[in-house]
Protein backbone atom coordinates (compact mmCIF):
# COMPACT_ATOMS: atom_id res chain seq x y z
CA UNK A 1 0.00 0.00 0.00
CA UNK A 2 1.72 3.22 -0.94
CA UNK A 3 2.11 5.67 1.82
CA UNK A 4 0.68 9.51 0.69
CA UNK A 5 1.66 12.35 3.34
CA UNK A 6 -1.11 14.60 2.91
CA UNK A 7 -2.12 15.96 5.95
CA UNK A 8 -0.83 15.49 9.63
CA UNK A 9 -4.05 12.61 10.11
CA UNK A 10 -2.12 10.80 7.17
CA UNK A 11 0.32 9.23 9.50
CA UNK A 12 -1.29 9.77 12.94
CA UNK A 13 0.09 10.50 16.20
CA UNK A 14 2.10 7.87 16.01
CA UNK A 15 3.77 8.18 12.49
CA UNK A 16 4.59 11.75 13.04
CA UNK A 17 6.01 10.83 16.51
CA UNK A 18 8.50 8.27 14.78
CA UNK A 19 9.25 11.06 12.42
CA UNK A 20 9.87 13.61 15.01
CA UNK A 21 12.46 10.77 16.70
CA UNK A 22 14.09 10.45 13.41
CA UNK A 23 14.92 13.75 12.69
CA UNK A 24 16.25 14.17 16.03
CA UNK A 25 18.57 11.02 16.15
CA UNK A 26 19.78 12.18 12.13
CA UNK A 27 20.35 15.75 12.78
CA UNK A 28 22.35 14.79 15.88
CA UNK A 29 24.20 12.21 13.98
CA UNK A 30 25.18 15.12 11.06
CA UNK A 31 26.53 17.63 13.62
CA UNK A 32 29.72 18.94 12.27
CA UNK A 33 29.65 17.68 8.85
CA UNK A 34 29.11 19.44 5.57
CA UNK A 35 25.93 19.91 4.05
CA UNK A 36 26.65 17.79 0.89
CA UNK A 37 27.69 14.31 2.98
CA UNK A 38 25.59 11.26 2.90
CA UNK A 39 24.08 10.02 5.42
CA UNK A 40 26.16 6.90 6.80
CA UNK A 41 23.66 4.46 5.88
CA UNK A 42 21.99 6.28 2.61
CA UNK A 43 18.68 5.01 3.24
CA UNK A 44 17.20 6.01 0.10
CA UNK A 45 20.13 5.17 -1.90
CA UNK A 46 18.90 5.00 -6.07
CA UNK A 47 15.59 6.47 -5.31
CA UNK A 48 14.30 9.82 -7.57
CA UNK A 49 12.35 12.31 -5.96
CA UNK A 50 9.97 14.71 -8.04
CA UNK A 51 9.06 18.28 -6.89
CA UNK A 52 6.59 20.25 -9.05
CA UNK A 53 6.18 23.87 -7.63
CA UNK A 54 2.90 25.61 -8.78
CA UNK A 55 3.91 28.49 -6.22
CA UNK A 56 7.04 30.32 -5.38
CA UNK A 57 9.71 28.17 -2.84
CA UNK A 58 12.75 29.01 -1.25
CA UNK A 59 12.76 26.88 2.04
CA UNK A 60 10.65 23.91 0.48
CA UNK A 61 12.29 23.69 -2.75
CA UNK A 62 15.76 23.65 -0.70
CA UNK A 63 15.35 21.57 1.92
CA UNK A 64 13.40 19.17 0.14
CA UNK A 65 16.05 18.98 -2.71
CA UNK A 66 19.10 18.48 0.42
CA UNK A 67 17.06 15.90 2.19
CA UNK A 68 17.05 13.48 -0.65
CA UNK A 69 20.86 13.90 -1.55
CA UNK A 70 21.67 13.83 2.24
CA UNK A 71 19.60 10.39 2.13
CA UNK A 72 21.75 9.17 -0.58
CA UNK A 73 18.89 9.77 -3.53
CA UNK A 74 18.44 12.27 -6.34
CA UNK A 75 15.92 14.98 -7.08
CA UNK A 76 14.45 16.39 -10.57
CA UNK A 77 12.82 19.93 -9.95
CA UNK A 78 9.71 20.84 -12.43
CA UNK A 79 7.82 24.31 -12.35
CA UNK A 80 3.92 23.52 -13.50
CA UNK A 81 4.47 26.45 -16.11
CA UNK A 82 7.58 24.54 -17.95
CA UNK A 83 5.54 21.16 -17.74
CA UNK A 84 2.66 19.47 -19.85
CA UNK A 85 0.60 20.46 -16.80
CA UNK A 86 0.96 24.14 -17.17
CA UNK A 87 -0.39 23.26 -21.03
CA UNK A 88 -3.47 21.29 -20.42
CA UNK A 89 -2.30 17.73 -18.93
CA UNK A 90 -4.37 16.47 -16.39
CA UNK A 91 -3.28 15.95 -12.72
CA UNK A 92 -4.04 12.16 -13.45
CA UNK A 93 -2.39 11.76 -16.64
CA UNK A 94 0.76 13.45 -14.95
CA UNK A 95 0.63 11.39 -11.62
CA UNK A 96 0.32 8.17 -14.63
CA UNK A 97 3.29 9.13 -16.08
CA UNK A 98 5.92 10.62 -13.14
CA UNK A 99 5.08 7.44 -11.11
CA UNK A 100 7.01 5.43 -14.38
CA UNK A 101 9.80 7.75 -13.55
CA UNK A 102 10.55 8.33 -10.26
CA UNK A 103 9.92 6.96 -6.65
CA UNK A 104 8.20 9.80 -5.17
CA UNK A 105 6.51 12.84 -5.57
CA UNK A 106 5.88 16.47 -3.68
CA UNK A 107 3.72 19.19 -4.97
CA UNK A 108 3.70 22.29 -3.87
CA UNK A 109 0.61 23.89 -5.41
CA UNK A 110 -2.66 26.05 -4.29
CA UNK A 111 -6.02 23.83 -4.51
CA UNK A 112 -6.14 20.90 -2.46
CA UNK A 113 -7.67 19.01 -5.17
CA UNK A 114 -5.01 18.95 -7.16
CA UNK A 115 -2.70 17.19 -4.61
CA UNK A 116 -5.51 14.81 -3.99
CA UNK A 117 -6.19 13.67 -7.49
CA UNK A 118 -2.42 13.32 -7.75
CA UNK A 119 -2.22 11.33 -4.70
CA UNK A 120 -5.56 9.19 -5.86
CA UNK A 121 -3.45 8.47 -9.56
CA UNK A 122 0.07 7.83 -8.80
CA UNK A 123 1.55 4.64 -7.77
CA UNK A 124 4.16 6.09 -5.62
CA UNK A 125 4.02 7.87 -2.45
CA UNK A 126 3.06 11.77 -2.77
CA UNK A 127 4.03 14.86 -0.63
CA UNK A 128 1.83 17.73 0.10
CA UNK A 129 4.58 20.18 0.20
CA UNK A 130 2.13 23.14 0.71
CA UNK A 131 -2.04 23.90 -0.33
CA UNK A 132 -3.80 26.84 0.51
CA UNK A 133 -5.55 24.42 3.23
CA UNK A 134 -2.76 22.65 4.85
CA UNK A 135 0.91 22.89 5.29
CA UNK A 136 2.02 19.57 7.37
CA UNK A 137 5.60 19.30 6.47
CA UNK A 138 6.15 22.76 8.44
CA UNK A 139 4.54 21.70 11.39
CA UNK A 140 6.60 18.40 11.65
CA UNK A 141 9.36 20.97 11.63
CA UNK A 142 7.49 23.70 14.08
CA UNK A 143 7.21 20.42 16.44
CA UNK A 144 10.80 19.64 15.95
CA UNK A 145 11.74 23.22 16.66
CA UNK A 146 9.55 23.28 20.03
CA UNK A 147 11.16 19.93 21.57
CA UNK A 148 14.26 21.06 21.09
CA UNK A 149 13.45 24.10 23.09
CA UNK A 150 12.19 21.98 25.99
CA UNK A 151 8.58 22.32 25.03
CA UNK A 152 6.46 19.53 26.42
CA UNK A 153 4.16 19.07 23.55
CA UNK A 154 1.01 17.39 25.55
CA UNK A 155 -0.68 20.02 27.95
CA UNK A 156 1.40 23.21 26.38
CA UNK A 157 -0.45 26.28 25.05
CA UNK A 158 0.61 27.12 21.66
CA UNK A 159 -0.91 30.87 20.88
CA UNK A 160 -1.33 31.71 17.06
CA UNK A 161 -1.68 35.63 15.67
CA UNK A 162 -2.89 36.85 12.36
CA UNK A 163 -4.81 34.95 9.71
CA UNK A 164 -6.23 32.10 10.29
CA UNK A 165 -4.44 29.82 7.21
CA UNK A 166 -3.12 27.16 5.57
CA UNK A 167 -0.32 26.54 8.52
CA UNK A 168 -2.77 27.29 11.37
CA UNK A 169 -4.98 24.23 9.83
CA UNK A 170 -1.74 22.28 10.31
CA UNK A 171 -0.85 23.44 13.84
CA UNK A 172 -4.49 22.48 14.92
CA UNK A 173 -4.35 19.42 13.69
CA UNK A 174 -1.17 18.54 15.36
CA UNK A 175 -2.74 19.55 18.34
CA UNK A 176 -5.35 16.91 18.05
CA UNK A 177 -2.77 14.69 17.46
CA UNK A 178 -0.23 15.48 20.65
CA UNK A 179 -3.06 16.85 23.42
CA UNK A 180 -1.96 20.41 23.37
CA UNK A 181 -3.76 23.16 23.32
CA UNK A 182 -4.45 26.08 20.90
CA UNK A 183 -5.37 29.79 21.33
CA UNK A 184 -5.82 30.96 17.48
CA UNK A 185 -5.64 34.90 17.97
CA UNK A 186 -7.45 35.67 14.47
CA UNK A 187 -9.82 39.14 13.99
CA UNK A 188 -12.98 38.32 12.92
CA UNK A 189 -13.63 37.02 9.22
CA UNK A 190 -10.16 35.81 9.02
CA UNK A 191 -11.11 32.91 11.25
CA UNK A 192 -9.32 28.95 10.05
CA UNK A 193 -11.81 26.07 8.92
CA UNK A 194 -14.42 25.57 11.37
CA UNK A 195 -13.45 21.48 10.13
CA UNK A 196 -10.25 21.63 11.99
CA UNK A 197 -11.23 22.79 14.89
CA UNK A 198 -14.17 20.22 15.62
CA UNK A 199 -11.82 17.59 14.66
CA UNK A 200 -8.95 18.62 17.18
CA UNK A 201 -11.44 19.52 19.59
CA UNK A 202 -12.93 15.99 19.39
CA UNK A 203 -10.00 14.25 19.37
CA UNK A 204 -8.85 16.23 22.70
CA UNK A 205 -12.38 15.29 24.60
CA UNK A 206 -11.61 14.45 28.02
CA UNK A 207 -8.35 16.50 28.40
CA UNK A 208 -7.54 19.86 29.39
CA UNK A 209 -6.36 21.43 26.25
CA UNK A 210 -8.67 23.01 23.40
CA UNK A 211 -8.92 24.64 20.38
CA UNK A 212 -10.31 27.97 20.68
CA UNK A 213 -10.45 31.41 18.58
CA UNK A 214 -9.88 34.46 20.59
CA UNK A 215 -10.34 38.09 19.40
CA UNK A 216 -8.31 39.73 21.71
CA UNK A 217 -4.35 38.84 21.22
CA UNK A 218 -4.01 39.35 24.65
CA UNK A 219 -5.89 36.53 25.85
CA UNK A 220 -4.62 34.26 22.91
CA UNK A 221 -1.30 35.41 24.20
CA UNK A 222 -1.50 34.22 27.98
CA UNK A 223 0.90 32.27 29.38
CA UNK A 224 1.55 30.61 25.87
CA UNK A 225 4.94 28.03 25.52
CA UNK A 226 4.64 28.86 22.03
CA UNK A 227 4.12 32.28 20.11
CA UNK A 228 3.44 31.60 16.28
CA UNK A 229 2.50 33.90 13.61
CA UNK A 230 3.04 33.83 9.70
CA UNK A 231 2.48 36.87 6.84
CA UNK A 232 -0.87 38.62 6.62
CA UNK A 233 -1.03 38.22 2.83
CA UNK A 234 -0.45 35.06 1.54
CA UNK A 235 1.28 34.05 -2.30
CA UNK A 236 -1.39 34.97 -4.40
CA UNK A 237 -3.30 37.02 -2.40
CA UNK A 238 -4.15 40.58 -3.11
CA UNK A 239 -2.14 43.25 -1.07
CA UNK A 240 -5.30 44.45 0.92
CA UNK A 241 -5.13 47.28 3.20
CA UNK A 242 -8.19 46.52 5.00
CA UNK A 243 -7.01 42.93 5.85
CA UNK A 244 -3.52 44.94 7.27
CA UNK A 245 -5.26 47.23 8.96
CA UNK A 246 -7.67 44.24 10.33
CA UNK A 247 -4.45 42.41 11.62
CA UNK A 248 -2.29 45.12 13.14
CA UNK A 249 -3.37 44.80 16.70
CA UNK A 250 -2.40 40.74 16.63
CA UNK A 251 1.39 41.76 15.42
CA UNK A 252 3.98 40.07 17.32
CA UNK A 253 5.86 42.49 19.23
CA UNK A 254 7.32 42.93 22.44
CA UNK A 255 4.48 44.22 24.91
CA UNK A 256 2.41 40.65 23.50
CA UNK A 257 5.06 38.71 23.73
CA UNK A 258 4.89 39.81 27.59
CA UNK A 259 1.97 38.26 28.18
CA UNK A 260 3.58 34.52 27.03
CA UNK A 261 5.38 32.43 29.19
CA UNK A 262 8.49 33.66 30.16
CA UNK A 263 10.88 32.10 27.99
CA UNK A 264 8.02 31.09 25.86
CA UNK A 265 9.49 30.14 22.01
CA UNK A 266 8.39 32.23 18.92
CA UNK A 267 8.23 30.64 15.66
CA UNK A 268 7.57 32.23 12.16
CA UNK A 269 7.49 29.78 9.23
CA UNK A 270 9.21 32.64 6.78
CA UNK A 271 9.39 34.85 4.89
CA UNK A 272 8.90 37.29 7.00
CA UNK A 273 7.17 40.79 6.66
CA UNK A 274 9.29 42.54 9.05
CA UNK A 275 7.36 45.21 10.70
CA UNK A 276 4.01 44.01 9.96
CA UNK A 277 3.05 40.25 11.44
CA UNK A 278 6.28 40.80 14.16
CA UNK A 279 8.74 43.28 14.71
CA UNK A 280 12.32 42.90 14.43
CA UNK A 281 12.92 42.67 17.98
CA UNK A 282 10.96 39.41 18.04
CA UNK A 283 11.91 38.26 14.64
CA UNK A 284 16.16 38.71 16.07
CA UNK A 285 15.57 38.38 19.80
CA UNK A 286 16.35 35.92 22.12
CA UNK A 287 13.13 33.89 22.41
CA UNK A 288 12.98 33.02 18.44
CA UNK A 289 13.60 29.84 17.28
CA UNK A 290 13.25 31.06 13.24
CA UNK A 291 16.36 29.98 12.17
CA UNK A 292 16.66 26.42 13.55
CA UNK A 293 12.85 26.25 12.31
CA UNK A 294 14.07 26.93 9.14
CA UNK A 295 17.09 24.39 9.27
CA UNK A 296 14.43 21.48 11.03
CA UNK A 297 12.45 22.27 7.28
CA UNK A 298 15.50 19.75 6.41
CA UNK A 299 15.52 17.35 9.31
CA UNK A 300 11.48 17.15 8.75
CA UNK A 301 11.77 16.20 5.16
CA UNK A 302 14.00 13.59 5.84
CA UNK A 303 11.88 12.15 7.98
CA UNK A 304 8.85 12.38 5.87
CA UNK A 305 10.70 11.19 3.16
CA UNK A 306 11.42 7.89 5.43
CA UNK A 307 8.13 7.48 6.86
CA UNK A 308 6.63 7.75 2.88
CA UNK A 309 8.91 4.69 2.49
CA UNK A 310 8.12 2.36 5.07
CA UNK A 311 11.40 2.81 6.63
CA UNK A 312 10.99 4.04 9.93
CA UNK A 313 8.94 2.48 13.06
CA UNK A 314 5.43 3.79 13.76
CA UNK A 315 4.22 1.25 15.79
CA UNK A 316 3.09 -0.81 12.30
CA UNK A 317 1.00 1.90 11.59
Amino acid sequence: MVRHFLDLSSAGADGVAAMLAEALDRKRARAGWPKGKVDADRPLEGRVLAMIFEKSSTRTRVSFDMAIRQLGGTSIVMDAGSMQLGRGETIADTARVLSRYVDAIMIRTDDPAKLEELARYATVPVINGLTDRSHPCQIVADLLTAIEKGVRLPGSKWAWLGDGNNVLHSIVEAAGLFGFSVAAGCPEGYDPDDSFIAEANSRLAGTNARVTIERDPVRAAADADVVVTDTWVSMGQKDSAGKIAAMTPYQVNAALMGHAKAGATFLHCLPAHRGEEATDEILDGNQSAIWEEAENRLHAQKAILLWCFGLINDNGN
